[in-house]
């Protein structure tokens, strides 16, 4: 059995008996028919294992809350597409520009990079767990009629929200790809992309690609441009998009640094209209920090700015290189999350990169079987 953490008491965990406990006042007051665990992760490559902590707890946390509960849940993976793929600078004006995988690489090589990458751990939590699970693009959220519906009716109110979305600007980072066969090129603050709403499903896009100069794109509920939108606006979207799902309760999954982020986003859901009862239910799970307290950053190693912790390996940054076959890292993993879920302590907490390597490579042995 791996050996149980040294956690100290706090608020939160004072409050509580179990980790998902913190969830109860939201599922009393909706009543849900089901609930569904919503995690999403940037496609930019293999995943590390603060990216597989958190899917892991998704899942985990599903087979407890349908335990609790009695509702059946589910886990819904948004494979994020619109992730930067290329970077430049047009160095005539210093305006920033990307191209992001969904256009780089295409539909069917991301389709094969999430079913490579990601799709066989997803199967083997799913199986041994018996929670069912789906995986969405951004690609596919961004085309869906209600997703786009939902951005078209938020354009009169965004005023009084741009200030959270973006508090250093003021300018929510729209995206609209240039539409011209093989670019895709898009700038990436902005500072140039400007909407103009036609009538209430119709907005016309104004923007300068990197290669092509000024472009024109149209917006509707059911086609029309490319809807790229950065990480707070994105997450203002579909959130706005949830709130009214009936008979659904939507429990965002997130990583424990984006507790400072989502300030923001309530804050921006309440600007334009919802009320505190309507904001998402959200669970923060643990964060896997360095010996210093940042996050584990694979991009930050690769790039020299940062090192692989003591007492960390090589597959905690590429869990491709993990010494065993996706069905034992999966063991390991629901090894961890039983641990990590046995006391709210063990939960609501960080840990670093060297205590959970050590904990996954402890012997699995879990307490609670999965069916």
């Amino acid at each position: 059995m791996t050996t149980h953490p040294a956690s100290p008491n706090t608020v939160l965990a004072n409050a509580l008996h179990h980790a998902e406990d913190v969830l109860t006042p939201r599922v009393l007051a909706t009543r849900p028919e089901r609930i569904v665990l919503v995690v999403g992760t940037q496609i930019n490559g293999a995943p590390h294992i603060g990216t597989s902590l958190v899917q892991s707890l998704a899942f985990a946390m599903a087979a407890r809350l349908r335990e609790r509960f009695g509702f059946p849940t589910e886990v819904l993976f948004s494979a994020l597409d619109n992730a930067p793929y290329e970077l430049a600078t047009d160095l005539a004006t210093g305006h920033r520009y990307q191209r992001a995988y969904a256009h780089a690489l295409g539909d069917q090589a991301l389709t094969d990079l999430v079913d490579t990458l990601y799709q066989p751990l997803f199967t083997a939590l799913s199986r041994r767990l018996g929670i069912p699970h789906r995986v969405e693009t951004y690609t596919e959220q961004q085309a869906a009629e209600h997703f786009r519906l939902t951005w078209l009716r938020l354009q009169p109110r965004l005023d009084a929200a741009r200030w959270w979305l973006a508090p250093s600007t003021g300018i929510p980072h729209l995206r609209i790809p240039c539409p011209l066969p093989g670019c895709g090129w898009t700038e990436k603050h902005a500072e140039r992309t400007r909407v103009h709403l036609n009538d209430r499903e119709t907005a016309q896009v104004a923007a300068v690609c990197l290669h092509h100069g000024p472009y024109r794109a149209t917006v509707t509920p059911t086609g029309g441009a490319y809807l790229d939108l950065a990480t707070l606006y994105r997450n203002l979207v579909k959130e706005l998009a949830l709130a009214d799902a009936r008979g659904t309760l939507h429990v965002m999954v997130k990583g424990g640094d984006w507790v400072f982020g989502t300030h923001l986003v309530d804050e921006a859901l309440q600007a334009v209209g919802l009320t505190r009862a309507q904001l998402p239910t959200r669970l923060f799970c643990p964060q896997v920090v360095t010996d210093t307290g940042a996050k584990l950053s694979k991009s930050m190693i690769r790039e020299g700015l940062a090192s692989l912790p003591e007492g960390a390996a090589d597959w905690m940054l590429d869990t491709r290189r993990w010494p065993g076959t996706v069905a034992e890292y999966a063991d390991q993993l629901l090894g961890v999350t039983d641990t990590l879920l046995s006391h709210p302590r063990h939960f609501f907490r960080s840990y670093s990169a060297a205590e959970i390597g050590r904990m996954m490579t402890a012997p699995a042995a879990r307490s609670v079987p999965g069916p």
